[in-house]
């Protein structure tokens, strides 16, 4: 229902800030603003997102939790639909969630209303390979062998043309 509503009541709030910002400042400077905040936001995403990767590369690197830099590049690609659509509330919204402080207390309000049962990185016993046959390194390589060499099968034609002698 939650949805419903936002889909719903977005394009309301947006036909309706059009009209107003339309109807005080004319046609064209609305649309340009809106053509113009399409552009800045689309800089802002892709920078923020470079800062967003740099930190999950990060987190990785040092093999800490990478949770909160994936929060961020989804809330940063999430600002980056917000911007591109045409409209003042969207904008806003995806304006607001560029802010990396905003984003830090959404994942952490998210964060506390979430229960993790269970998370692990890198190779624990349950990742570990059961691998019992001899390590490599030893140099040493024990096997049996049988010569497949192809022989012919029969001499002469193939069965499948008639002889022409």
């Amino acid at each position: 229902m939650p949805l419903f509503l936002a889909f719903l009541l977005v394009p309301i709030i947006e036909i309706g800030l059009f009209i107003q910002v339309g109807s005080v400042i004319g046609l064209w400077p609305t649309l340009g603003i809106v053509i113009l905040t399409a552009i800045l936001g689309t800089w802002l995403v892709k920078t923020q997102g470079r800062l967003a990767l740099g930190q999950l590369r990060g987190s990785f690197e040092q093999l800490s939790d990478p949770t909160e830099p994936l929060a961020h590049g989804a809330m940063i690609l999430l600002a980056g639909a917000l911007l591109l659509t045409p409209g003042f509330f969207t904008d806003a919204m995806g304006f607001v969630l560029l802010v990396p402080g905003f984003r830090s207390r959404a994942f952490a309000y998210l964060r506390s209303k979430v229960t993790v049962a269970s998370f692990q990185m890198g190779t624990g016993p349950a990742n570990r390979p059961t691998h019992t046959g001899p390590q490599p390194g030893n140099g040493v390589i024990d096997g049996e062998f049988e010569d497949v060499t192809p022989r012919p099968r029969h001499k002469g034609p193939s069965g499948w043309v008639e002889d022409q002698k």
